[in-house]
Parts: structure tokens; C-alpha cells; sequence
């Protein structure tokens, strides 16, 4: 079986986080393709044999460095991206999980440029999608 992250046979299951820290939320500059520079949630695919919160919990620590306590399912989003052709590039289903920070020194680790701790108020000078931002705000109860 082909396990192709870029061109993939079928969509790749991937989990995202709104990890909170007191007011303020977790940010991250992407450092790979999809979403390369893009400031989003901090994520990625789940590996074979774990369940989502392991997945969530590993894939924050290799790239921020901290350590998260995660609670409910928020949203399943598509993130889906073609080439010039029409192709699927990229087809990720991504389950977004609400966490809570615990412990550790945020610091931007593998496949992450950057990562922030950011009150929503302040989210407009870092130019996130319409789907991240429904999904904190849904994640935050607002």
C-alpha cells in the first residue's frame, strides 16, 4: 500500500488542537507542505495504532514542545488541495480536539517555523482561514 502523504491513494485521518492556555491560544507557523507558512492549529496525521488524543498529544509535543491535557471533539474538516491539473495534492480529514496546556516551554519544534501563544482578540495579524477560526471559536464556546 502506498502510505504518500503528497498524491495519496485515499484521504490521510489527521487531528488538530485549540490548545488553551489561560485567554490565549495556541498558533503555529507551518514549516512543510500543505499550509507552508501559514499560521494555524498545531496537528498532524495520525500514525497507525493510535487513537486520536495520543495522536494529538504526540503530534504537540514533537512540535511545540509542551504537554496538553485533551478533551472534546470539535469539528472534522477537509483539507483538500489540487495542482494545476485538478489533481488531489493533498486530502487530509483532520478531527480538531479541544486541550488544555499543562506543562513545558513552548518552543517550535519539527515541522513548525513558529508557535504562539495568542489571545483571539489578536488573531487578525496572523491572517488565519475561516475554517480555523470557526473551529476555536467553537472549541471556546463562542
Amino acid at each position: 500500500m502506498d502510505d504518500s502523504r503528497e498524491y495519496p491513494l485515499r484521504p490521510i485521518v489527521g487531528v488538530g488542537a485549540v490548545v488553551q492556555k489561560g485567554e490565549t491560544v495556541l498558533l503555529i507557523r507551518r514549516g512543510k507542505p500543505p499550509l507552508m507558512g501559514a499560521w494555524t492549529l498545531p496537528g498532524g496525521a495520525v500514525e497507525l495504532g493510535e487513537t486520536l488524543q495520543e495522536a494529538i498529544r504526540r503530534e504537540v509535543c514533537e512540535e511545540c514542545s509542551i504537554d496538553i491535557a485533551v478533551g472534546r471533539v470539535v469539528d472534522a474538516v477537509d483539507i483538500l488541495q489540487h495542482d494545476d491539473q485538478g489533481r488531489v495534492r493533498f486530502h487530509y480529514v483532520v478531527v480538531d480536539l479541544a486541550a488544555t496546556f499543562i506543562s513545558g516551554d513552548l518552543r517550535a519544534a519539527s515541522d513548525v517555523q513558529e508557535a504562539r501563544w495568542v489571545a483571539p482578540n489578536d488573531f487578525g495579524e496572523y491572517s488565519l482561514n475561516e475554517q480555523t477560526r470557526r473551529v476555536v471559536e467553537e472549541a471556546l464556546g463562542r
